[in-house]
């Protein structure tokens, strides 16, 4: 019997949001390790909200403090909006008080994970909510396809009689 976490991530596209360089460079670095999954970066908030519309990530690792726009915005943007509110979010930041985690979960964020970021927790999370990220996929998709079988009402006969002939 094979374990759902032994099971490969379908092909994936990560952001990695974060002011810092070295950051950037240390979390695209641990993201090689997850076969499947190709990387994209953005420095700020901004660039953040633009690579989202045009290469549509799977799930964004967010910084929280950075110039221009704040994790906690963003995070607030793409939640708010039906068209991105299913990309899983993971915020990675240096703050660790009880508030902080408070706002973040007020925002939408998926998980939070405190810098300096341990890369099995990491990994192990990242991992985790793409295979949430595909599963939500694959329902929609199926439920998409039901949804497109269910017969039409006949002229004159409403959709609730057709529930109850079911």
């Amino acid at each position: 019997m094979s374990n759902e976490a032994d099971q490969p991530i379908p092909p994936s596209t990560v952001l990695i949001v974060d002011d810092n360089a070295q950051n950037l460079e240390l979390l695209s670095a641990y993201m090689e390790d997850v076969p499947n999954v190709s990387v994209i970066a953005a420095t700020n908030g901004s660039e953040a909200m633009t690579s989202v519309t045009r290469d549509k990530p799977d799930l964004i690792l967010l910084d929280v403090m950075m110039p221009k726009m704040s994790g906690f915005e963003v995070c607030r943007m793409l939640k708010s909006n039906p068209q991105t509110r299913d990309i899983q979010i993971i915020m990675v930041t240096a703050l660790n008080e009880v508030g902080d985690y408070e706002r973040a979960v007020d925002c939408g964020t998926d998980e939070f994970l405190t810098k300096p970021v341990n890369r099995v927790e990491l990994l192990t999370r990242v991992k985790s909510l793409l295979r949430v990220r595909h599963l939500k996929r694959e329902l929609q998709k199926t439920l998409d396809e039901l949804d497109d079988k269910k017969p039409s009402p006949e002229p004159g006969e409403s959709s609730m009689d057709m529930d109850e002939q079911s």
